[in-house]
């Protein structure tokens, strides 16, 4: 594997990662707020 592909594949890992990330954060906040309106 050429050098310069393998720096575009661990360009894409880390934003994928943070969008990974993000996305669960998020649904686990929405999670939390549903538990809390429906205990409410």
């Amino acid at each position: 594997m050429k050098p310069e592909r393998l720096e575009k594949i661990k360009k894409w890992g880390k934003k994928l990662g943070f969008w990974g990330f993000m996305f669960f954060l998020v649904k686990g906040l929405i999670w939390l707020a549903v538990g809390y309106f429906i205990v409410k």
